[in-house]
This record gives structure tokens, sequence and C-alpha cells, in this order.
């Protein structure tokens, strides 16, 4: 695959993954300064790895909250516990990684997570039904 073709399959599975209206917002906050990182991630993060067979989306899915946990990234995390929904993780799924974060990134990495996890699905909940 060649680096446009990476790109265009990046796009589709950003898309897949966080949805339309992130994407599109990403798109509208591209700059001179950041045009070239977006390229980046796109074609890498999301052409090369979250393309790849061997795991599923929602595995990958609950890998990055695993990970934004451990790396203290709460915006990110927010992102992709709605990401996650998306790929069918339910919420009980995603308390049982914010248990296991406990134990392994420690008390308060997983307190702050359960916080923007909760706060995340009150505005899913508060949210206005999608499509029909």
């Amino acid at each position: 695959m060649d680096e446009r073709e990476r790109l265009n399959e990046g796009m589709k599975m950003r898309r897949a993954v966080h949805g339309d209206a992130h994407v599109e917002r990403s798109i509208e906050s591209r700059s001179e300064f950041n045009g070239e990182f977006l390229d980046l991630l796109t074609r890498y993060a999301w052409g090369e790895i979250w393309t790849r067979p061997g795991l599923e989306r929602r595995t990958r899915s609950l890998l990055c909250l695993a990970m934004m946990v451990a790396l203290n990234r709460g915006e990110e995390f927010r992102l992709h516990v709605r990401s996650a929904l998306n790929n069918g993780v339910t919420r009980d799924e995603i308390k049982e990684v914010l248990l296991q974060a406990a134990i392994y990134c420690g008390v308060p990495a997983a307190n702050t997570a359960f916080r923007l996890a909760a706060e995340t699905f009150a505005e899913i909940d508060g949210e206005p039904e999608k499509g029909g």
C-alpha cells in the first residue's frame, strides 16, 4: 500500500471509530502548522495499525482506554470512551478496564478515569438520538 492509499484507508477507519463529526472537527482545525502531523497520525495510527487484521476494533478500543489511563491523557481518554462504545464495547466492559487499571496504573489514575467516563456517559445520555 502506498502513502496515499494508507491515508485514505486511515481516514475511513478513523471515521468508523471516532465518527464523522469528530473527524470533521479535526479537518476544520487543520492548519499549515498541524497538517503534516494530522496526515502522519491518519496514515500510521489509523491506516497502518487500526486496519491490521490481528485485533478486532473493540479490542483495540479497550487497549486504548487502558493506555490512556496509564498515560493520564484525559482528553484522549474521553474521546476513546465514545469510540469504544461505537466499536461495541459496553459500559460494563469499560468499568472492568478501569477496575483493572486501578491495580496496574494506580487508584488516582483510575479515579480520574471513572470520573471522566461518567461525565462522558452523561453527555452521551443527554444527547439527542441519532438517526432512526
